[in-house]
């Protein structure tokens, strides 16, 4: 018992570790996730296309699936594929994986089941990586010149800074417990994008629209068919309910 006893008082421990190390950056902003919003999956595909899919590859998703998002297989081929690159593969990157380790420190993640794996207390993995997008600022010190307010020391640079411009984060100094602590407030917008801030908002809300899509493209289909089992159920749940009542009401 003794044994048990500790070995439950650990497990708390490690929890308790597990939640205090994941509360590091800041809040996760709620990401505008519409999946059956087709003109914001189709920009967001573009979007992923032509600024993720140079380093990250999203190896478990096919580009003729991008059907079922409204776009022909023939708009497929003119505007998100490469030269060599037929409409039935998958979305793999072409950069080498041993350049990219020396780069960035390691080889990019792939991206398919990416809002899947990175829910949390602070909300859904969509949810981190519509903050993680919008949360660059310059940092002099880092090897890339970037650095990232919901991912601190991250490897990446901000390849959306074109986009977005450059910003940089606002704290407010305040006494806590005698010693004084800075509180993020916000951005202030030191050379603009060629996009507005709300824009870009709008564009990373619809990559990251995209990419929950592409973690389970049958979700909407599962969603659907769903409900109507679940009417199905109760309306034979209604049927049999009355059959057992007519079956055995001369024996009551």
């Amino acid at each position: 018992m003794k044994k048990l006893a500790l070995g439950f008082v650990m497990a708390l421990g490690l929890m308790a570790g597990a939640q205090a190390s994941g509360g590091a950056g800041i809040a996760w902003d709620k990401a505008p996730v519409k999946t059956n919003d087709l003109a914001s999956l189709q920009n967001g595909a573009k979007l992923f296309v032509n600024y993720c899919l140079n380093c990250h590859s999203a190896a478990f998703m096919r580009y003729n699936r991008l059907k079922d998002i409204g776009l022909t297989e023939q708009q497929i081929k003119d505007n998100l594929l490469f030269a060599t690159t037929k409409v039935g593969d998958t979305m793999k990157s072409a950069i080498d994986p041993l350049q990219a380790k020396e780069w960035f420190g390691k080889n990019p993640p792939d991206l398919t089941l990416m809002t899947r794996s990175r829910s949390g207390h602070g909300g859904t993995g969509a949810d981190y990586l519509y903050t993680y997008l919008r949360s660059y600022h310059r940092d002099a010190t880092k090897p890339t010149g970037w650095n990232n307010m919901a991912f601190p020391n991250v490897g990446m640079p901000n390849v959306l800074w074109e986009l977005q411009g450059e910003r940089e984060p606002v704290f407010e100094e305040k006494e806590e417990h005698g010693h004084t602590v800075q509180i993020f407030k916000g951005w202030k917008q030191v050379k603009p994008g060629t996009m507005t801030p709300l824009q870009y908002d709008q564009a990373v809300g619809d990559l990251v629209n995209y990419m929950q899509w592409m973690a389970e493209p049958a979700q909407n289909t599962r969603v659907r068919i769903g409900v109507w089992v679940l009417i199905f159920l109760s309306f034979f749940t209604f049927i049999a309910w009355r059959l057992n009542a007519a079956y055995w009401k001369d024996i009551k």
